[in-house]
């Protein structure tokens, strides 16, 4: 835990008392700061008091005495509607941070890499870490992956936290200094909390929030949004900007496709053999893990080193499972469609296990990869929608569960698999009408695969 002495004369108000904010408390009472904290749920209240919180209605806080609210990133603060404590705090002109704020002001002597986008953060931010551990570094990962900010691990001067942060956590940064700021990809996300697109990207840009000389922007310019962001940032006076871009030369840059990527200067690096790397969308997320870690000085066989030896995430084309020439994937992650599309772009042979409480637009924009299914197992509230929207442009059945699904997608692909296949669970839908979240669901599959007869266990162990 983050030893959070140096605030020591502070006072906060902590609000959201989940993950990240009962860690942000502990650490805040450990240190002997003055908080006090609230939670609308009478449990995470109750949890956070076991803890030595000071619970106190929001009515009766006197901000007089407050230095800053730290504030659940999940919790809106300006859109849609504010919660009222967040609305008193700006009110009062009191500040609002999160726990990332608090890591930054305790470990100010430590390089910070970060890692934002709409899509590939968690891996991107977990192959860097792997990498830099791998080359000797001292590192702690963490952020909107895994564990939270003050949850890390204090390190000395030459250490380096490398940092998922989402657009909710960006605009809750105030001193925070990212010396590697790595941009993935834009698309369309959280706009009832920003607004449009444009408040969206504007939460992102954040990233770059004080950077000075010396530090680096890596940079994905594959979409318009983060090629118009690319040039402006840089245009900045001594930052060091790296375009990384699919299938194509870039200048300064490196380039990209699935399996291998070229550095600046021509040097060519191959993972194809990685297993936990499949597709573009992990080549870039491979890319940008590479400059980052090249700014940071870990050479090149480093690098590759990590690369290969990059075990993967849980719930993220993970593959689970192996029978004859049928390999079984969770990708339960992947709760949109942009999200599942680079599942299907990753393979051939699919049969495909979809469905969950449906997103807007539903599956229709994966129709370009319908060549690549085989065949489709429908689940859950979107079944009717997705039945729909499927009819006649690939084959499919109901299946209402996830158990049903798998037995019915294992069954087919044993039968008709002549040439490698994969059962792929990426269901771009939310969880919630049949799981508790969509780790639940991706355990579960994880489980049921492993139970298949004969099926062995490839991947990490649960």
């Amino acid at each position: 835990m983050i030893d959070l002495s140096v605030l020591e004369g502070s006072s906060y108000v902590v609000l959201g008392l989940a993950r990240s904010g009962l860690t942000t408390v502990r650490a805040l009472v450990a240190a002997g700061i003055d908080c006090v904290a609230w939670d609308d749920n009478e449990a995470s209240r109750d949890q956070a008091a076991k803890i030595g919180a000071k619970l106190v209605e929001p009515a009766t806080i006197d901000w007089s005495k407050v230095t800053a609210l730290v504030i659940s990133p999940g919790i809106p603060n300006l859109l849609p509607k504010p919660h009222p404590v967040a609305a008193a705090a700006r009110a009062a002109g009191k500040p609002l941070i999160c726990d990332v704020e608090l890591l930054a002001r305790a470990q100010p002597n430590n390089r910070y890499v970060a890692v934002t986008g709409t899509n590939g953060k968690s891996t991107t931010t977990a192959l860097i870490g792997h990498i830099l551990e791998k080359a000797g570094a001292a590192c702690e990962v963490g952020g909107n992956i895994g564990r939270g900010a003050l949850d890390l691990a204090p390190l000395g001067r030459d250490g380096i936290y490398v940092l998922e942060l989402s657009s909710y956590q960006l605009e809750l940064l105030a001193t925070f200094r990212a010396h590697v700021a790595v941009w993935l990809n834009i698309t369309p996300d959280h706009i009832d909390r920003h607004g449009d697109m444009a408040g969206y990207v504007a939460a992102k840009e954040h990233i770059f929030d004080r950077q000075r000389e010396g530090d680096c922007a890596v940079m994905g310019v594959d979409d318009d949004y983060s090629r118009a962001m690319f040039d402006k940032v840089s245009k900045r006076p001594r930052i060091g900007a790296v375009p990384v871009a699919l299938d194509r030369p870039i200048a300064a840059g490196i380039s990209f496709r699935a399996g291998t990527l070229i550095d600046a200067d021509g040097y060519l690096a191959n993972f194809a053999n990685v297993a936990t790397l499949p597709g573009d969308h992990n080549a870039q997320n491979a890319a940008c893990a590479w400059a980052a870690c090249r700014w940071l000085q870990i050479g090149r066989e480093a690098i590759l080193g990590g690369l290969e030896s990059y075990p993967g995430l849980p719930h993220r084309q993970e593959r689970v499972a192996a029978l004859g020439r049928v390999t079984y994937v969770n990708d339960s992650k992947a709760t949109n469609a942009d999200a599942a599309a680079r599942a299907l772009s990753s393979y051939r042979n699919i049969y495909w296990i979809i469905g969950g409480q449906a997103k807007e637009g539903g599956v229709a924009p994966l129709e370009p990869y319908f060549d690549r299914i085989r065949h489709a197992f429908l689940i859950g509230e979107a079944s009717d929608l997705f039945a729909t929207q499927l009819a006649g442009k690939l084959p499919f059945e109901r299946c209402g569960d996830l158990q049903s699904a798998l037995n019915a997608a294992h069954a087919r692909a044993q039968a008709e698999a002549t040439e490698p296949a994969v059962v792929l669970l990426s269901p771009a839908c939310a969880s919630w009408d049949q799981w508790k979240s969509y780790e639940h669901r991706g355990d579960a599959f994880r489980a049921m695969a492993r139970a298949l007869p004969g099926a062995e266990t490839v991947g990490r162990a649960a």
